[in-house]
This record gives structure tokens, C-alpha cells and sequence, in this order.
């Protein structure tokens, strides 16, 4: 009996230190494309709807929900591509790059954000290449830890299908955010390929 005792509490004790070793992270479930296929990705998607955790992003971009332009370019030869985004805001091109590096996970890339001072995990839930890419972003800020969520939909026309957003609706409720809350960008003009860099 004493053994028995004894043994019950070595589990509790065991136990205990597991919770406070091993803490509970709300992590996305991040699962990507399956046999994703690189270079079919690369090229030029236009971002048409996005949602996110982070209000301070939330606000920024319903301040002003225009359609980004988006070109990406891979050299093979290297562990990274570059995505060049550029979007008419108040009679402007605007246009920034980004590096992103290839990680172990094909469908999985990695930036960081000096900015804000975030790392932030792209994946690719969703995409036929041809016509549509479900992105899932999880960002996390340092020092403070402060993690976000944000999901994209890229389509290679500024337009989507009424199935395409029902199936993006669905992958933004399954990480904990409501179909209400997506913003969906609108064209309000594009860029001529002369256009300079601001």
C-alpha cells in the first residue's frame, strides 16, 4: 500500500513538472500544400482578401483595402525567392521587396520583419497554382512574444471564384477568426510597368 502511494505520488509530481516544463502554446495547425511545387508558385499573384489577429494591421489595411500586386522570383541556385509587391495608394505606385527563405518544409518560407521587429512563418495551406494560393502567416514579435495570425488569399487575376472565398472563409474560421472580419481589397487602379520606384 505504501508502495502504491508512493508511486501516485512520484506521478503528480511527474506530471507537474511536465505542465510547467512543456507550457501550451496557441500555435495555428500549419499544415502546407501537398507536393508543393516551388516554381509553379513563382510569378505574379495579386493579395485580394486577407484577415488577421493583429488589429494594429486590421486597421492599416482597412484604412486603405487596395489590391497588391505581387511578383515573385526565385533563383535556383539559391534558399531564398523575392517577392516584389506594388499597389496604387493615393495616385502613387508604391513598391517594397522581401526576401524569403526556404526552410526543410516545402510550402514554408521565413522573413523577418525589422519594422516590428517579428519573425514571421509563411505557409502555403491551399493553392492549384493556376488560379489561387490560401497563405497562413504566424508572426512573432520580439521581445515582447506577442504572436499573430494573419491569412491571405493571392489569386493570379484580381478576381476570385464564389467557391475560391467560400473555401478561404473556411480556413480563416478554422484559426479562430470569423468571415466578417476579412478585408477584401478593391482595385482602385494599377501601375504601368514604367512606373518608378517611390
Amino acid at each position: 500500500m505504501q508502495w502504491a502511494g508512493s508511486a501516485v505520488s512520484l506521478l503528480v509530481l511527474g506530471l507537474a513538472w511536465t505542465l510547467q516544463a512543456s507550457p501550451v502554446h496557441h500555435k495555428p495547425l500549419n499544415l502546407t500544400q501537398e507536393n508543393f511545387d516551388l516554381g509553379r508558385f513563382m510569378g505574379k499573384w495579386y493579395e485580394v482578401a486577407v484577415v488577421s489577429s493583429c488589429p494594429h494591421y486590421t486597421r492599416r489595411k482597412s484604412a486603405d483595402p487596395v489590391i497588391v500586386a505581387l511578383d515573385l522570383q526565385h533563383v535556383t541556385s539559391e534558399g531564398n525567392f523575392t517577392m516584389t509587391a506594388t499597389s496604387f495608394r493615393n495616385g502613387t505606385c508604391k513598391k517594397t521587396s522581401t526576401d524569403y527563405g526556404l526552410t526543410s518544409t516545402p510550402g514554408r518560407f521565413f522573413h523577418h520583419v525589422a519594422r516590428f521587429g517579428a519573425d514571421v512563418d509563411s505557409f502555403v495551406v491551399h493553392t492549384n497554382y493556376s488560379e489561387y494560393a490560401m497563405m497562413l502567416l504566424h508572426g512573432i514579435e520580439k521581445p515582447s512574444g506577442i504572436e499573430s495570425i494573419t491569412v491571405k488569399l493571392y489569386s493570379r487575376t484580381m478576381n476570385v471564384t464564389a467557391a475560391v472565398l467560400d473555401d478561404f472563409k473556411t480556413l480563416v474560421r478554422e484559426h479562430g477568426m470569423t468571415s466578417d472580419a476579412i478585408i477584401m481589397n478593391q482595385n482602385k487602379g494599377s501601375c504601368g510597368i514604367t512606373e518608378e520606384e517611390d
